[in-house]
């Protein structure tokens, strides 16, 4: 494959990955280090796995324990880092926690970034990148795929303080001069996203099969997202870390339904199992696409892997586990 971006081939920059132990945080971090970084990780291990940096840490990753809601903790770690990029991705991303406690939520996804962003002004950072939400902030669009023009509707607390994370990114950007760059994410999937968490429907199904046991689908399976796979995501991170600024996609921009997904990870699993199905559940979009189009333009980045590549991938990584 050719590569997904010009900008990984930059190297030796000093690094500081919050929520580094995560799905999405551990992966990045391997491809940091497989660059020539020097990397950090922030994290409470909360949802993040110290299995996932197990190897991250032998080759020379260092981890600050602590929450990116503490400025203790956080000053600490970028005294210890002195980072030239941070890449913002701890979170809290369970919508129905969210939803019984948005203070929670508040916390960690809005006062957590605010704290950040001024220990990244104060240390003279020289870019942050964060990973935010594309679905969950349009909410109920007008147009599919959605454009980054498009009018936020958030119908979740969760959506909310990723919209209002993405607020303050963009004020320390015109206020300070501080670069930043926020990655509307659509519906990651890839090795090491957690199946029995908050977990994406693509580890959910294929965990369901590997345990003999049967997948539920909500509603009727018409519904739509947009899948792209974890390593097309850390690509378009380490582009955002050299390229542009602002707000962009970071999707497929492919529309496919949860019956059409579904069929796809029988295929790659070699198992034939009808799922169940069940009430549709309240408020669920009932189409959520991104157009991907700006990052192509303004990143030089697209997904590399299709969406059978991807899930035979982590099929691959989920029935080894």
């Amino acid at each position: 494959m050719t590569p997904a971006c010009a900008a990984s081939t930059v190297s030796g920059v000093r690094t500081l990955v919050t929520g580094g132990a995560g799905f999405i945080g551990s992966n990045l971090v391997d491809a940091l280090l497989a660059r020539g970084d020097e990397v950090a990780i922030l994290d409470d291990l909360s949802t993040g796995r110290r299995v996932n940096i197990v190897n991250a840490l032998e080759a020379g990753a260092t981890l600050h324990e602590g929450s990116v809601a503490d400025a203790g903790a956080v000053a600490a770690a970028l005294e210890a880092a002195r980072p030239e990029v941070i890449y913002h991705l701890a979170a809290q991303i369970d919508v129905r926690r969210a939803v019984e406690d948005p203070a929670f939520d508040a916390t960690i996804n809005v006062v957590g970034t605010a704290t950040l962003l001024e220990a990244a002004r104060q240390a003279g950072v020289r870019r942050v990148v964060l990973a935010s939400t594309g679905g969950a902030i349009y909410g109920d669009a007008e147009v599919v795929p959605t454009p980054e023009d498009a009018e936020p509707r958030p119908l979740s607390p969760y959506a909310a303080s990723k919209a209002a994370a993405e607020g303050y990114m963009g004020l320390y950007r015109r206020l300070y001069g501080l670069s930043t760059f926020s990655l509307r994410l659509a519906n990651v999937y890839g090795p090491r996203q957690d199946p029995k968490g908050e977990a994406g429907v693509v580890a959910i199904f294929m965990n369901r099969l590997r345990e003999g046991g049967t997948p539920k689908i909500f509603g009727d399976g018409t519904q739509t997202r947009d899948y792209v796979y974890v390593g097309d995501v850390v690509a378009a991170s380490l582009a955002a870390a050299e390229h542009g600024g602002g707000v962009l996609n970071v999707g497929s921009g492919v529309e496919t339904s949860v019956l059409d997904l579904y069929e796809r990870i029988q295929r790659v699993a070699g198992v034939t199992r009808e799922a169940e199905f069940a009430e549709a559940r309240p408020g669920e979009l009932q189409r959520s696409v991104l157009d991907p189009s700006r990052a192509r333009t303004e990143l030089g980045w697209e997904p590399q892997h299709s969406l059978d590549e991807g899930l035979a991938e982590t099929w691959a990584w989920i029935s080894s586990t």
